[in-house]
């Protein structure tokens, strides 16, 4: 499989099979991201692999609630990665003061990218959210406050292999060379 082929087969899972997923794999999927980019290196991620039912579950809880319940699905993952972004160093914090960016959150978006692009590559469905409940997820997991938590990962075996059709705008509106559209 090239490169294009595994970003062409990404998708967000939201239904799993009933089986664990290998650490070996989940290994994997951690080397990737740990050789993403970041600004000065600064590598501003940590991950917490959540495999224990009980604690998954309970990490699971915090990413729905009965207003919000579209993330019910989070309780048959096997596992939940918990991301957790690590306060920016100096350099970081001033570059992102002068250009108005989250430097760190770019490099944990990448690193976040590499993990899920390598559990393509190991036949692993992942989901990404952004819509969880913070202070929850890291009493669960008794996450210092100074750190932060801005994704969670659902894994796990997709329970069927279909590959949706990807609605994506065509190559001419988000291209042109040499001038702005």
């Amino acid at each position: 499989m090239n490169f294009l082929d595994i970003v062409k087969l990404r998708q967000s899972v939201r239904s799993y099979a009933e089986y664990p997923v290998e650490h070996e794999k989940i290994e994997k999927c951690l080397e990737a991201a740990r050789f993403a980019p970041s600004a000065d290196n600064s590598q501003p991620w940590k991950f917490i692999v959540v495999d224990d039912d009980e604690l998954r579950n309970k990490v699971a809880k915090e990413t729905f609630n009965s207003i919000v319940p579209f993330n019910r699905f989070t309780l048959t993952a096997p596992v939940l990665i918990v991301v957790v972004t690590e306060k920016e160093n100096f350099v970081t914090k001033f570059a992102g003061a002068i250009k108005k960016t989250q430097f760190n959150l770019v490099g944990l978006g990448i690193a976040v990218e590499h993990f899920c692009l390598q559990a393509v590559e190991e036949k692993l469905g992942t989901c990404i959210l952004g819509w969880f409940n913070k202070k929850g997820v890291k009493k669960a997991l008794n996450i210092p406050k100074n750190e932060d938590v801005d994704v969670v990962i659902a894994l796990g075996y997709p329970k069927t292999e279909t590959i949706r059709e990807k609605k994506r705008k065509k190559i001419e509106d988000i291209r042109a060379y040499n001038k702005y559209f």
